[in-house]
């Protein structure tokens, strides 16, 4: 039997469905996590460097997304839930200051802020939630958060390759687990058909922690442009970086960015949905991060030889971002426009041509690509009426 302490913290049918302000706070820390994730991937611009960032975003991609379901299926107007988003918050925010050292002197601090929220969030939930259906879910959860505390903190206590395997175990559990459900012994795993979520605070989340994203790459860019000295080929490269943030921010609202609440709410299996919303979102930050790192490298060396791991952070981070953004459409609209895929293909093609040419030129080389997809989402918006969403059954 429900307890009546349980059900006053699940969220209810008529209660307001848009994101709270607490979880706008709650997304400042992601600022602080993107910058740093971004300026160690400058720092190591290699397949470590890269495989480093990867498994650090993906662990702090996962909080973010476990709240987000969390204060979707909790009222986060209830004291305990705020309590619990805010021990959340400080949690994350010891993890994204550890970040920089993650895979050096912090990886204990990172990886154990890291079980603590999960297990900490969990063990409350089970308390507080005694007699009601998210009960089985905190204790599904709180099982394979504890099989993967075991890759966390042995990683932490090893060094080197031995580390960044440990951990890229840790983080493919977390998220496979999530993906099929938590299956626990005992208890089953969660069938989504029980799953209520509402789709339109979900798809506000997801928009507002992809503004986030572009607000780091906006820090960036400024910082980089004060530490110019605003030379003028260093202005110019910042015209190309801000120009760059428009257009993705442009491709990523049109048009599947604004009706993917309406696609929830017409999917035959919203959770579904929700879930490869999630995942093109993380797709499409990544690219977002290794945007920024391209950004700062141009505008703080415009001129000059171009190396080949610069090249694939300016043309490549676009990439990433247009396939994120293409599963993302997908997912509303069960196809993908051309000007997706062709769009890849031109930063794949351009990468040759791109060897001897200055930075500023390769950056404005990707910024063509990107402006090129936003004519013809444009175009496609004037000659057609607006497309209802029909995610894929």
């Amino acid at each position: 039997m429900t307890t009546s302490r349980a059900a006053e913290l699940v969220r209810k049918a008529g209660d307001p469905q848009r994101a709270t302000f607490l979880e706008l706070f709650f997304d400042l820390v992601f600022v602080l996590a993107l910058a740093q994730l971004s300026r160690g991937l400058a720092e190591d611009l290699g397949w470590s460097g890269a495989f480093r960032t990867l498994v650090l975003l993906g662990a702090m991609w996962w909080v973010w997304s476990s709240t987000a379901w969390l204060t979707d299926r909790t009222d986060p107007q209830r004291p305990l839930i705020q309590a619990l988003v805010i021990a959340t918050m400080v949690g994350s925010l010891v993890m994204a200051a550890a970040v920089p050292e993650a895979f050096g002197d912090t990886g204990l601090i990172f990886a154990g802020a890291y079980v603590a929220v999960q297990l900490g969030r969990g063990l409350v939930l089970v308390a507080v939630l005694r007699g009601h259906e998210l009960q089985r879910h905190g204790v599904r959860g709180l099982f394979w958060y504890g099989l993967s505390a075991l890759p966390w903190i042995a990683g932490a206590l090893v060094h080197g390759t031995a580390r960044g395997a440990l951990w890229a175990l840790a983080v493919v559990l977390d998220h496979t687990a999530g993906r099929i459900g938590f299956p626990t012994p005992g208890a089953g795993r969660t069938p989504s058909q029980d799953l209520v979520i509402s789709g339109e605070h979900l798809s506000e989340r997801y928009r507002q922690f992809f503004i986030i994203a572009l607000g780091e790459l906006i820090l960036v860019t400024g910082l980089a442009l004060s530490s110019s000295g605003f030379a003028p080929a260093g202005a110019a490269a910042f015209g190309v970086s801000i120009a760059t943030t428009v257009l993705l921010w442009r491709i990523y609202i049109y048009r599947a960015g604004q009706v993917l609440a309406e696609a929830i709410a017409v999917s035959a299996d919203p959770v579904r949905l929700a879930g490869s919303a999630s995942y093109a979102h993380l797709a499409m930050v990544a690219g977002v991060v290794a945007a920024a790192v391209g950004d700062e490298l141009v505008i703080a060396h415009p001129l000059g030889h171009t190396p080949l791991a610069w090249i694939a952070v300016i043309l490549g981070g676009p990439a990433l971002y247009l396939a994120g953004r293409a599963r993302f459409e997908h997912a509303v609209f069960g196809r993908v426009s051309r000007s997706r895929p062709i769009g890849i293909l031109a930063l794949a093609a351009l990468t040759p041509a791109m060897l001897p040419l200055p930075p500023v030129v390769v950056a404005a080389a990707a910024a063509l690509v990107l402006t090129g997809i936003a004519i013809s989402d444009a175009a496609r918006a004037r000659r057609r009426p607006p497309e209802p969403p029909s995610p894929p059954r």
